[in-house]
């Protein structure tokens, strides 16, 4: 798999390209290349955050890299300190696609970790067709039991307070964060000392059968297109499935009982989304529903924009890591 830089890719004439995948005869996929990546960086010059990685399960290839803002390790070793919101990060790339150290996205960990501020644990998990789901959500929520197993590292003991902690992801990683949150909140006693406090599902990836208006008009979006979103359905879902499978369609079965433990844990949530991405309508729908069911959220949809919009754009990068940072707080204060 060559490391060289993607040359740009039509996504709806070449989905599998776009991704940098081929797909073989047997229906199995080859990986063409990896994205330009980041290595994580202790270096104390670093004006922003330092970072480190930590494996999580070898035997998966699962791990995470930790970052601290600069300005925790700039503070006087003899007084105390306070520490800093815990957000854990489930990464996009539609289940198929990127890592936790790809390039693109330290245009948002960079806002998050020093204007909220907070440490942020941004997870890597197995990627499909090689690992369909659920395979993403079982490495993402034994990632939190490696958080606490791993509480004395010496960063997560010192910076990060894990009774104010948070589940966040993008695109797919929304969707991954949606569905561990729900799974967290049936067993929030057996991750104690964490304790999660809220779900930040910034333009969550969901799906299903029946087209909304927002995916026709956006159809042949050349971000992300209804041919790249199928495509990336089709490899990830397990075999045999359709879109309205929970995993893709949470809405399309909604259990009576499905949001009594989070709204009774006084979990707050918020829904992101722009009106230029294909998927707002499905991102609307959630954020309307849970709203139906008395969960405390809220929905913060812009006009124009595309899906990924705030990483290439560091004013909408930096306007997003505020909207959260008025999340943690209205959250930790109340």
């Amino acid at each position: 798999m060559s490391d060289q830089v993607q040359q740009p890719v039509d996504p709806n004439e070449n989905p599998y390209g776009y991704l940098g995948i081929a797909k073989n005869p047997d229906g199995s996929i080859t990986r063409l290349f990896q994205p330009p990546s980041t290595p994580a960086s202790s270096d104390p010059s670093n004006p922003f955050h330092l970072s480190k990685d930590l494996d999580i399960n070898q035997s998966k290839g699962t791990w995470a890299r930790i970052f601290v803002p600069r300005k925790a390790f700039d503070d006087d070793d003899s007084s105390p300190k306070q520490k800093l919101p815990l957000i854990i990060y489930f990464h996009a790339g539609g289940f198929v696609a990127c890592t936790v150290n790809t390039a693109i996205f330290d245009a948002l960990y960079t806002p998050i970790v020093t204007e909220i501020p907070a440490v942020v644990v941004s997870v890597e998990y197995r990627l499909a067709p090689e690992h369909r789901l659920p395979a993403a959500y079982e490495d993402c929520f034994e990632a939190l039991h490696w958080i606490i197993k791993n509480s004395n590292d010496e960063w997560l003991e010192k910076h990060a307070d894990f009774s104010k902690a948070f589940l966040m992801g993008s695109s797919a990683g929304g969707n991954i964060a949606y569905h561990v949150g729900l799974q967290v909140a049936a067993c929030v006693d057996d991750l104690l000392p964490l304790q999660i406090k809220g779900l930040i599902l910034h333009q969550p990836f969901f799906g299903g059968i029946e087209r909304t208006e927002s995916e026709l008009r956006l159809a042949n979006d050349r971000v992300v297109p209804l041919t790249l979103t199928d495509l990336m359905w089709d490899l990830s879902l397990p075999i045999g499935v359709d879109r309205d499978h929970e995993y893709c369609n949470p809405m399309a079965k909604i259990k009576p009982d499905q949001f009594d433990q989070v709204k009774s844990l006084g979990w707050k949530i918020l829904v992101t989304g722009f009106d230029g991405d294909l998927l707002i309508d499905r991102q609307i729908e959630l954020w309307k529903k849970l709203e139906e069911k008395g969960v405390s959220v809220t929905g913060k949809f812009a006009e124009g924009g595309c899906h990924g919009y705030e990483l290439g754009d560091p004013t909408k990068a930096k306007e997003l890591a505020i909207v959260i940072k008025d999340l943690v707080e209205s959250t930790t204060t109340s």
